[in-house]
């Protein structure tokens, strides 16, 4: 017998602006729509972002504009835009207390569901962590989107075992394609020399995506190297300060800050290799594009990096904060071109097989029906 469809999703994010927690769910919601279900996303703050994007979908949203710290005009317009669904799902911490105060005096559904994106470091916050464990008594399905960020949670005694599961992130693989032409398109866009050797990052501009790390190789990299590149892909505050170090060490011409982007796939084909040399992951989204573009990873060896990459089979690790240990296989790769070639085709295999935006969503199907049935 057929199972019911679900009557209504609602997705609850703090905001809607670039990043990757943001791509996973307008990813995911609008997978959800094209399988014929009910869903809408709702940002707490003001936002632009993946909105346009999600609209232009067919996914409607809904914008709260907070404006203090614990606002109940928020939960006012949640509450109303939770009515009549199944599952309200919540991503990371401050949503999942907002939806958890909002849904408070309803006795049946619709089920809470949150997702925790990263490892947790915002739980440092007393106050934080005291609303999202009292918001976790009132929610029926914690995912965690790797096996790292389930361990964490459940170890430190944060979320219960028995509620909380594991939901890797996925990505739409065949938006991502390599070949000639786009590494052509992608280097003119970017205004980098078609045989310039190029490393890319793409995330967020802020301290602990560890972006200095990647640059103080970029001198000695250079006398090896005279035509070597770095392009930044990603907006934040710490540009001023990576700005200023880039002239400090005499490659402010060889360090290409992109800025934000809403078509990321477009631009991975310039790359020769993608350096991530986080301080702490979840599980990567950045990292997941980068294998479904087919490219070379150079990650730290936090979070949930290592379930991606596979030292030596699908990309190579380092330790968090070594810059010697990142020098040598970023000087072992620009001169391996073969090398890169493999490493590359193995992360694809592995996105395609492990990390689709299907297969997330799959994922999240069961762990509704779970939590209702809870």
């Amino acid at each position: 017998m057929d199972r019911p469809r679900l009557r209504g999703i609602v997705h609850v994010v703090n905001s809607l602006d670039y990043g990757g927690l943001e791509r996973v769910v307008a990813d995911l919601a609008i997978e959800q729509h094209a399988r014929g279900m009910a869903v809408s996303v709702f940002s707490i703050c003001d936002t632009g972002g993946f909105r346009g994007t999600l609209e232009s979908a067919g996914v409607p949203v809904s914008v709260a504009g907070k404006r203090r710290t614990l606002d109940l005009d928020v939960l006012r317009l949640l509450r109303r835009a939770a009515a009549g669904a199944d599952v309200v799902h919540s991503h990371n911490f401050v949503p999942n207390y907002y939806a958890a105060a909002a849904l408070l005096g309803w006795r049946s559904r619709p089920a809470l569901v949150n997702t925790c994106h990263n490892m947790g470091t915002r739980l440092d916050n007393r106050r934080l962590r005291l609303l999202y464990r009292w918001s976790l008594r009132r929610t029926a399905r914690v995912a965690m989107v790797g096996e790292q960020v389930r361990r964490r949670f459940v170890d430190d005694g944060i979320v219960p075992a028995a509620r909380a599961a594991t939901v890797l992130n996925g990505i739409p693989v065949a938006r991502f394609a390599g070949g000639d032409e786009a590494r052509a398109r992608a280097r003119a866009r970017l205004g980098v020399a078609a045989d310039a050797p190029l490393l890319g990052c793409v995330g967020r501009l802020v301290e602990l995506k560890n972006h200095r790390l990647l640059l103080d190789c970029l001198p000695r990299l250079a006398a090896r190297y005279p035509d070597v590149r770095v392009v930044l892909v990603g907006e934040g505050p710490a540009e001023a300060a990576l700005r200023e170090q880039a002239a400090a060490l005499g490659v402010a011409g060889r360090v290409v800050f992109a800025g934000a982007c809403d078509d990321v796939p477009a631009l991975l084909p310039a790359m020769d290799v993608f350096v991530l040399p986080s301080l702490t992951e979840g599980l990567s989204i950045a990292l997941l594009e980068a294998c479904a573009s087919g490219l070379a990873i150079v990650a730290s060896d936090v979070g949930g990096n290592p379930e991606i990459v596979r030292d030596g089979g699908t990309g190579r690790l380092f330790a968090s904060g070594d810059g010697e240990a990142l020098y040598a296989l970023l000087d072992e790769l620009l001169g391996d071109a073969a090398g890169r070639t493999r490493l590359g085709a193995a992360a694809r295999e592995w996105v395609l097989a492990n990390a689709s935006v299907g297969a997330m969503a799959d994922g999240y199907e069961r762990l509704y029906r779970e939590a209702l049935a809870a």
